[in-house]
C-alpha cells in the first residue's frame, strides 16, 4: 500500500472514529452473527450424523436439533439487523461530517485560491466524490467487520475439529489475498484519474449551462458538444480500463477459493474413510471452508468500489488542505467606524512577477465620496478587492481609523461595508432572503423601507407573491436592472457606514437610474463612499475622482478641477461625450 492510500486511510479512520456507539453496536452484532452463522453448520454435522442408516435415525434428537437451529437464525436475523443499521448510521454520518468540514473549508479558503479553481471541480468534490466514496466505505465497513471476525472464527472451529485439513486452507488462503492485492494496487490510480476527470467535465457542464444565453447567441452549442465529447471519451477510458483490472480480482480469488474448496474436500474425504472424522464432521468442515474464503470473495468483489471511494476520499482530503486565510489570534473587532482610509505605498499582483499596483498612496476622509475611473485593467475592481480583503497586499499599508486593516477581523471590518456590484448574485430563496443576507434580524418594515429607497418596492409588489415570491439560483425570472435593484436593496437595508459601488447601476434604465442616484446621494452623506464607474456623467458630483492608469494614481481632484488640467481624464470625459 502506497503512503498516500495509509494516510488518506488514517483520516478516513478519524472520522469513522467519532462515532464510537454505532462501532461498538455493529461489532457486538457482527460478533453474535458470526458466531451464530458458525454454529449453524455444527448442528448441520450433529444432524447428519443421526442419520446413521435406514431405521436407524434418531427423529428425537433431530427435532431438537432444528429448533437451536430456528432460534439461532432469528438471532442471526436479527443481530444482522441491527449491524446494516448501525453500519448505515456510521457511514452517513461520517459522510456529514466531511461534506460539513468540506464546505466549512470553502468559506475559508482564501478568495485567490477559489477563482484559481475551476469552480464545477470544487462542486464535483464536495458532492459527487463524497458520494461515491460514501459507497465505497458502507460496502468496506460491511465487508470487514464481518470478514476479518468470519475468518477467525471459522480457523478456530477447523482447527478442533482435525488440524490437517485446516492446514490446507491456511497454505492455500496467502495466494488469494495476493491475486487481490496485486490487481488493487494497480486500480487506484486509475480511479483517481476516473475522479478528476468526473470533476472537469462537471466544470464543463457547470460552465456551459450557467451561460446557456452566451453559448446559443455565440453559436457555440456545436464546439460545447465537442469539448464534452472529448472529455467524455477520455472519462469512458479511464473507467473502463479501471473496472476492467478491477473485476479481474473477483473471479481470480473465486478461483483460488474453489481450489481451497476442493482441497478440503479431497483430503476430509480420505481422513473420513481412514475413520479420522465422521460425515457429518467433514459436512461441517467443507461448510467452514466455504465461509471462511467467501470474505476473501465479498472483499474482493467491493474491491472496485473500495479503490474509488480511496481515490474520491483522496480528492476531498486535498480540497481539505487548502491553505486557509491567516487568521491572526490578536486581531481586534471594529464596531463603527468614522470612515478615514488611508493607502500608503500599497503593491500588489495577482501573478508574482506580473506588476499591477504599485507604491499607491491617498488618503480619504471621512464622509468623502471617492469616484474610481480609468481604462478596463488598470486597477480599479482590484482597489475595492484590497479595501474588503478580498486579497491582501503584497506590501504597504491600508489603514482604516489609523489603525491598518491587517490587525483588523475581516468580518467585522466588512460589516461596515455596504457593497453593489455590476454581477449581481441572487440567490435560490425568496425576495425577502436575499435581501436580509446583508442584516438577518432587520424587521419587516426596514426591509421595504430600503426597498422603496432603491425603487424595488414597486416591481416586488407586482410579483405574485410579493417579498415571499420564490427565486430560482441566479434570480431566473428577473431582469437584470430587478436583479440589481434587489442588490441595491440589499446594501441599503445594511444601513453600512462605508459605502462600495461598483458599476451598481449598470443594468438600469436612464429614468430609473436617475432615481437611484438620488437615493444614493441621500445614503453617501456623512458616509465614506467609493464608486467605480464608467458613465462618467454619474461621477460629477464625487469629492475626490481618483483617475487611475496601469496600477498608478495619475491624477485626483474633483470633476472641475480634472477637466481643466486637460490630462487623462478631459480625455475619457470628452471620448463619451465628443459631441
Amino acid at each position: 500500500m502506497k503512503k498516500g492510500q495509509k494516510n488518506v486511510i488514517i483520516r478516513i479512520l478519524k472520522y469513522i472514529k467519532k462515532q464510537s456507539l454505532y462501532i461498538i453496536i455493529s461489532l457486538i452484532s457482527a460478533v453474535v452473527m458470526v458466531m451464530g452463522t458458525l454454529y449453524f453448520p455444527i448442528l448441520t454435522g450433529n444432524a447428519i450424523d443421526q442419520i446413521i442408516g435406514p431405521g436407524k435415525v434418531d427423529f428425537t434428537e433431530i427435532g431438537i436439533i432444528l429448533k437451536s437451529m430456528i432460534f439461532i437464525l432469528v438471532i442471526v436475523a436479527i443481530a444482522t439487523w441491527l449491524m446494516n443499521i448501525s453500519n448505515n448510521r456510521l457511514v452517513y454520518y461520517t459522510i456529514r461530517d466531511i461534506r460539513k468540514d468540506a464546505f466549512a473549508k470553502l468559506q475559508r479558503v482564501p478568495i485567490s485560491r477559489i477563482d484559481s479553481e475551476p469552480h464545477g471541480d470544487l462542486v464535483s468534490r464536495v458532492v459527487a466524490d463524497v458520494d461515491q466514496f460514501a459507497d465505497g466505505l458502507l460496502m468496506g465497513i460491511s465487508s470487514f467487520f464481518t470478514g476479518v471476525l468470519t475468518i477467525v472464527g471459522t480457523l478456530i472451529f477447523m482447527l478442533k475439529i482435525d488440524v490437517r485439513i485446516s492446514l490446507v486452507v491456511i497454505l492455500l488462503t496467502p495466494v488469494s489475498l495476493f491475486v487481490a492485492s496485486f490487481i488493487s494496487k494497480r486500480t487506484y490510480n486509475m480511479f483517481k484519474e476516473q475522479s478528476a476527470t468526473r470533476g472537469e467535465q462537471t466544470s464543463l457542464i457547470n460552465d456551459m449551462v450557467g451561460n446557456e444565453k452566451l453559448v446559443q447567441a455565440y453559436n457555440y452549442e456545436t464546439r460545447a458538444i465537442e469539448r464534452f465529447n472529448e472529455i467524455n471519451d477520455r472519462l469512458e477510458k479511464c473507467s473502463l480500463k479501471a473496472i476492467f483490472f478491477s473485476s479481474l480480482t473477483n473471479p481470480s480469488t473465486r478461483f483460488v477459493n474453489s481450489l481451497v474448496y476442493t482441497g478440503v474436500g479431497l483430503v476430509g474425504a480420505l481422513i473420513a474413510l481412514e475413520k479420522g472424522i465422521t460425515v457429518g464432521q467433514l459436512s461441517c468442515f467443507l461448510s467452514y471452508a466455504n465461509q471462511y474464503t467467501k470474505p476473501f470473495n465479498e472483499i474482493s468483489g467491493v474491491v472496485t468500489e473500495l479503490q474509488n471511494a480511496l481515490a474520491c476520499a483522496a480528492r476531498i482530503f486535498e480540497l481539505l488542505d487548502y491553505e486557509e486565510i491567516e487568521v491572526n489570534d490578536k486581531s481586534i473587532n471594529i464596531e463603527e467606524t468614522s470612515g478615514n482610509i488611508e493607502f500608503k505605498d500599497v503593491s500588489f499582483a495577482y501573478v508574482p512577477g506580473q506588476k499591477l499596483i504599485e507604491n499607491l498612496s491617498v488618503s480619504i476622509k471621512s464622509g468623502e465620496t471617492v469616484a474610481i475611473v480609468g481604462p478596463t485593467g488598470c486597477g480599479k475592481t482590484t482597489l475595492i478587492n484590497l479595501l474588503m480583503r478580498f486579497y491582501d497586499i503584497n506590501s504597504g499599508e491600508i489603514k482604516v481609523d489609523g489603525i491598518n486593516i491587517e490587525e483588523i477581523t475581516r468580518e467585522s471590518l466588512r460589516k461596515n461595508y455596504g457593497m453593489v456590484l455590476q454581477d449581481t448574485w441572487i440567490k435560490s430563496g425568496t425576495i425577502k432572503e436575499n435581501i436580509l443576507m446583508a442584516k438577518p434580524e432587520a424587521t419587516d418594515e426596514e426591509v421595504i423601507e430600503a426597498a422603496k429607497k432603491s425603487f424595488a418596492h414597486s416591481f416586488i409588489k407586482r410579483l405574485p407573491q410579493g417579498y415571499d415570491t420564490e427565486l430560482s439560483e441566479g434570480g431566473g425570472g428577473l431582469s437584470g436592472g430587478q436583479k440589481q435593484l434587489l442588490a441595491i436593496t440589499r446594501a441599503l437595508v445594511s444601513n453600512p457606514h462605508m459605502l462600495i459601488l461598483d458599476e451598481a447601476t449598470s443594468s438600469i434604465d436612464t429614468r430609473t437610474e436617475l432615481k437611484v442616484q438620488k437615493a444614493f446621494d441621500n445614503m453617501m452623506k456623512g458616509r465614506t463612499s467609493f464608486i467605480v464607474a464608467h458613465r462618467l456623467s454619474t461621477i460629477k458630483n464625487a469629492d475626490i475622482i481618483l483617475v487611475m492608469k496601469d496600477g498608478n494614481i495619475i491624477e485626483q481632484g474633483n470633476h472641475k478641477v480634472l477637466l481643466e488640467k486637460r490630462g487623462f481624464y478631459y480625455e475619457l470625459y470628452n471620448s463619451q461625450f465628443s459631441n
